[in-house]
């Protein structure tokens, strides 16, 4: 599978089909294969923390989750198939394992909300099999309890809704002890499946610019927005850079 480098960070070339078969392929393995989905502000923070771009680096799929990932593919000329969302991944491999033997853990978020996105979930996809959850706010002395339980219920599908980069850091630190086929870094997608938060409407996701809704709903986030614009100066300055 051919890949296509960001600043340093490896992105998949692939379709959200592609994607769904490779997970499928995942869940029938005798690993742990790790799924990360980098946007703008991961590969930023990436440039900044090595560790990170390793652990992003040595995922078994990675896919390209934000527009600016593949804007910015465009502009160093060699384009990606398409925006693969991790929300999208996620929804799409629960509704595909729902008639299937393979289960799912939901961790991260807080409260009740991983529980709440279980229940969601299978009440609409009937069939579908999350066997557990677990909010997000535990500490790390905490982790060998949490993979205790997820090993002893058998899980297939773990999505981690930690936030970047304390969930791809989670999986990566656990990946010897954790017996589940494939992790997912998942940030807010318990929510939006639990309802507590929405994705941006149709129009928003389909002109690239759910990030701008998400800032109109959020304005906090403006801080980390900030990193977009940084991005794809870096991205056009090493274009205009090559072209010398």
């Amino acid at each position: 599978m051919s890949k296509v480098n960001i600043l340093g960070v490896n992105i998949d070339k692939v379709t959200m089909k592609d994607a769904i078969k490779m997970v499928m392929v995942f869940l029938e393995s005798d690993k742990l294969n790790p799924i990360y989905t980098p946007n703008p502000e991961f590969i930023m923070n990436a440039r900044e923390d090595g560790e990170f771009k390793k652990i992003l680096n040595e995922g078994a799929l990675v896919i390209p989750d934000g527009i600016g990932v593949i804007y910015a593919a465009r502009i160093n000329g060699e384009p990606l198939l398409e925006r693969v969302p991790g929300y999208e991944l996620t929804e799409n491999i629960l509704k595909e394992i729902s008639d299937k033997k393979y289960t799912a853990y939901f961790l991260g978020a807080k409260g009740d909300i991983a529980k709440l996105a279980a229940e969601r979930m299978m009440e609409k996809y009937p069939g579908l099999k999350v066997v557990g959850w677990r909010n997000g706010y535990f500490k790390t002395e905490d982790e060998n309890e949490i993979i205790d339980e997820i090993n002893r219920l058998g899980v297939d599908y773990l999505v981690v809704g930690l936030g970047s980069p304390r969930q791809e850091k989670f999986i990566y630190r656990n990946k010897e002890k954790l017996k589940v086929k494939a992790a997912i870094g998942n940030g807010g997608t318990l929510d939006i499946m639990a309802g507590i938060a929405k994705r941006a409407p149709v129009i928003f996701q389909k002109t690239g610019l759910e990030w701008f809704y998400r800032l109109l709903k959020q304005p906090s986030r403006f801080g980390r927005m900030l990193k977009l614009p940084e991005f794809m100066s870096i991205i056009i300055w090493n274009r205009i850079k090559k072209n010398k």
